[in-house]
């Protein structure tokens, strides 16, 4: 049954989340993140300072993907976005000229080691989505 007494109190987990070590973690993890896109926005002709902007560093990845910036709305939608995401990852991939594999596994399921190679390797951009940029 539940009483108000359950309701209010937190859960292990979420007392984790609040505490220093938690808070730690996940900053650690932002700085991370903005380390590995930086690069990768700035090899693709968009401002590296986008990665420090949350949705927009999103937006970003979906134009490098060669979709419209609107189809980042597609992110609100559950599993729709699961979907989606695997798909920008799959083109962000062709577009650095990566194959399928590298961006399943290390552009969508280990993200962060991925945009870190991408951003970080040889690899070059090819316009987005991996169609070569008419000059």
């Amino acid at each position: 049954m539940l009483t108000l007494e359950n309701s209010t109190q937190m859960d292990s987990w979420q007392w984790e989340a609040l505490s220093p070590g938690g808070t730690a973690g996940g900053f650690i993890g932002w700085i991370l993140l903005i380390a590995a896109l930086w690069p990768v926005f700035r090899k693709a002709g968009y401002p590296g300072w986008g990665a420090i902007i949350p949705i927009y560093n999103i937006y970003i990845l979906v134009k490098i993907a060669g979709y419209h910036g609107a189809t980042v709305l597609l992110y609100l939608i559950p599993l729709v976005n699961v979907v989606f995401s695997i798909f920008v990852a799959m083109r962000i991939g062709k577009a650095f000229g990566r194959g399928g594999l590298f961006s399943f596994f290390l552009l969508w399921l280990f993200s962060l080691i991925g945009y870190f190679i991408v951003g970080y390797g040889s690899s070059q951009y090819r316009g987005p989505g991996g169609r070569a940029i008419a000059a």
